[in-house]
């Protein structure tokens, strides 16, 4: 389609907060339409938006709508659902918001919506596994936003050991997006270095529960997390509509296991254009199989 439109269902926290981040960068989307169940906030979010345009560093269209507007959009961004409460696991949400996520996804798809799908909603890999399922797409065209934030978290965390910017550290967190993820520190380096050899394995592992702990300590002191996941999820959307082929781990179907979970991934304009054949320890291959059971025994649970 090449309008580089861009559909937000869902105007919480974290879906205006996508759409302040398109704002403030100098990004590829030229479209933003925005959508909530509650009609009013959607409509409110945008006038807020619109007002913050002639100070913004870029030009967007802003504008508030229903699921019919999806026809023309390139992607729709899905970030409607309950949203976590304290205390609450991901996979908690699961059964709240499988059935919310299969009305939504019928009347996108009656609209003629033909573009790709970007989940964002949790417990994310297993929402992304049904808008596969309920939509009928092609499995590149459904993408969920993965371990994105969560390798973030790793690269500065590592970074702030190493006094070194964040941008520098080549580290992924991947498996599900949530309890069982997990740090491939096998192929984590700093400009040709191992991570492994640059920091004590204690220090890797403090690492990784931080990056795996870090959500809840946020959502128990601010109540939610949006700033991030907006960050990145802009980040895949300019891969995507500039056909960037960056290497990102995004979740998407996976041949081997039937499902859905984060893993490095390169993002074009077709969506997901493959995912990569890594060469891991075994360890890491034994944790990530776990984080695939759980995955999978989640998926097995909702009864739709």
């Amino acid at each position: 389609m090449d309008n580089n439109k861009v559909m937000i269902v869902g105007t919480g926290n974290v879906g205006a907060s996508i759409a302040f981040a398109i704002l403030n960068q100098r990004t590829a989307v030229n479209e933003i339409v925005l959508t909530d169940i509650v009609a009013e906030d959607a409509e409110g979010e945008a006038m807020d938006l619109l007002d913050a345009l002639a100070v913004a560093p870029s030009y967007v269209k802003i504008s508030n709508g229903t699921y019919r507007d999806a026809r023309d959009c390139d992607v729709v961004v899905i970030t409607a659902g309950a949203a976590q409460k304290p205390g609450e696991t991901r996979l908690e949400l699961l059964n709240k918001n499988a059935g919310i996520l299969q009305g939504m996804i019928k009347e996108i798809m009656d609209s003629g919506f033909d573009g790709i799908f970007l989940v964002v909603t949790n417990p994310m890999d297993v929402m992304t596994y049904f808008a596969l399922k309920f939509s009928g797409l092609p499995t590149e065209r459904v993408i969920g936003s993965g371990t994105v934030l969560d390798s973030a978290r790793l690269r500065q965390r590592v970074a702030g050991y190493l006094n070194i910017n964040p941008k520098s550290v080549h580290a992924y967190q991947v498996g599900e997006h949530g309890d069982s993820e997990l740090s491939l520190w096998s192929l984590a380096e700093v400009g040709g270095q191992k991570v492994t050899e640059l920091l004590p394995k204690e220090t890797l592992d403090g690492i990784s529960d931080f990056v795996k702990n870090e959500a809840y300590e946020i959502i128990n002191k601010k109540g939610a997390t949006y700033y991030g996941i907006a960050a990145s999820v802009v980040m895949i959307l300019d891969s995507i509509f500039n056909d960037e082929m960056r290497v990102l781990p995004v979740s998407s179907f996976d041949n081997f296991s039937g499902t859905c979970f984060g893993w490095p991934t390169v993002v074009g304009r077709a969506g997901v254009i493959r995912r990569l054949d890594l060469k891991i320890s075994e360890k890491e291959g034994i944790d990530l199989q776990k984080s695939i059971n759980v995955l999978n025994e989640a998926i097995t649970s909702v009864k739709i």
